[in-house]
């Protein structure tokens, strides 16, 4: 059976799809590979790495019928590196051909039996504005846990409370809360937080269609072009309430940028120092240090409007880096209890949002 086809759409398809390949070597070469089903004229490619299940088609010009599975990166690579508009396509029992004029590629095919396909979503299906996405999840995603031993660490979850939405991310040394508005019948569900990361770089589209399957435990985002999948994570997150701080005893108001450059300057001594930096707060403004030799040098100082008790509190300075780095906010407010109690952040003009991070205990000098 030969096809024709146009080599950029084809090449886009199989880009996209392939992002939700596993990369991991001891993957079966199921989920390395994409799947594509071609039913009259219409090819439906499918890929997954069983935690994120990734679908889109492309329409021809002629009607074949098809399904197979092959590796995707040797296909991109070497269709980026043609020159042509068009490409023809050869599907024999073993093999994927891709011809351009003289110019001819062979492709092994994988065993494709048992690919898994996305989960089954029949609930009721909402528009959700992408620019929820773009505007919200990035102040959640890098306080969410890397450590899948943790599961609901690498979700972020969605607190619904009558028309109320939170948000909320922790790893266990720091926590992010997004205070919403409710706009659309959600229900409380931990999401991965990388599916929301995937699908922020995948849809450009000002509208999505989300649905949710509470029998699946699956949700779905889907456009005109992608359909991108996940399970939701089960299991309790922690009491997430008895950390942020009912009170404090000083206020720190910062420029921004400025901070962010001390801490970077702090940290070039502090990588020896367990990478842990020390905020002195007094009444003429900020000293940053790292761990050790506070008197000796390393003191990185920033005028600031504090207000309250003189304060002296340790951080990873790798936890400020992240939250400074992922605002735009001119300036950011601390707020300190005491040296050993977490210590709630704030940006200016985010007024939904709060962001705590665990202090690190060093001896009192």
């Amino acid at each position: 059976m030969k096809i024709s086809l146009l080599r950029d759409a084809f090449l886009k398809k199989i880009n996209n799809a392939s992002k939700f390949t596993s990369s991991r070597l001891s993957s079966s070469t199921m989920l390395q590979g994409v799947y594509m089903i071609c039913e009259e004229n219409v090819i439906n490619f499918y890929s997954t790495n069983l935690n994120y299940f990734y679908h889109t088609s492309l329409r021809l010009k002629e009607n074949a019928k098809f399904k197979l599975l092959v590796e995707p990166k040797k296909i991109s690579e070497f269709l980026s590196l043609i020159n042509t508009e068009k490409i023809e396509v050869e599907i024999k029992e073993k093999l994927f051909i891709i011809e351009s004029g003289k110019t001819k590629a062979e492709f092994p095919l994988y065993e494709s039996t048992e690919f898994p396909f996305p989960p089954r979503v029949t609930g009721k299906k909402q528009k959700i504005k992408t620019s929820f996405l773009r505007e919200n999840i990035p102040f959640l995603l890098f306080s969410s846990s890397a450590d899948d031993t943790r599961p609901v660490l690498t979700g972020i979850n969605f607190v619904v409370e009558d028309d109320a939405l939170k948000l909320v991310s922790t790893d266990g040394f720091r926590l992010s809360l997004l205070n919403l508005k409710k706009e659309i019948e959600i229900p409380s569900m931990i999401v991965p937080a990388n599916f929301l990361m995937e699908a922020m770089r995948l849809f450009d589209e000002d509208e999505v269609t989300m649905s949710h399957s509470p029998e699946e435990k699956a949700l779905v985002f889907s456009s005109d072009e992608h359909d991108l999948y996940t399970r939701l994570i089960e299991g309790d997150y922690p009491p997430f309430e008895r950390v942020i701080p009912s009170s404090k005893k000083t206020t720190v108001e910062l420029d921004r940028e400025e901070f962010l450059r001390n801490v970077k300057l702090a940290s070039i001594f502090a990588r020896d120092q367990s990478s842990v930096v020390v905020l002195k707060a007094e009444k003429d403004g900020v000293y940053l240090s790292p761990k050790t030799g506070e008197s000796q040098g390393n003191i990185m100082y920033q005028e600031a409007k504090v207000e309250g008790e003189i304060q002296r509190i340790a951080f990873n300075f790798k936890f400020l880096l992240d939250l400074l780095s992922n605002s735009r906010s001119k300036k950011v407010i601390i707020e300190l209890l005491r040296g050993d109690a977490p210590a709630l952040f704030r940006l200016e003009g985010v007024n939904n949002f709060i962001h705590i991070i665990m202090p690190v205990r060093i001896q009192e000098q």
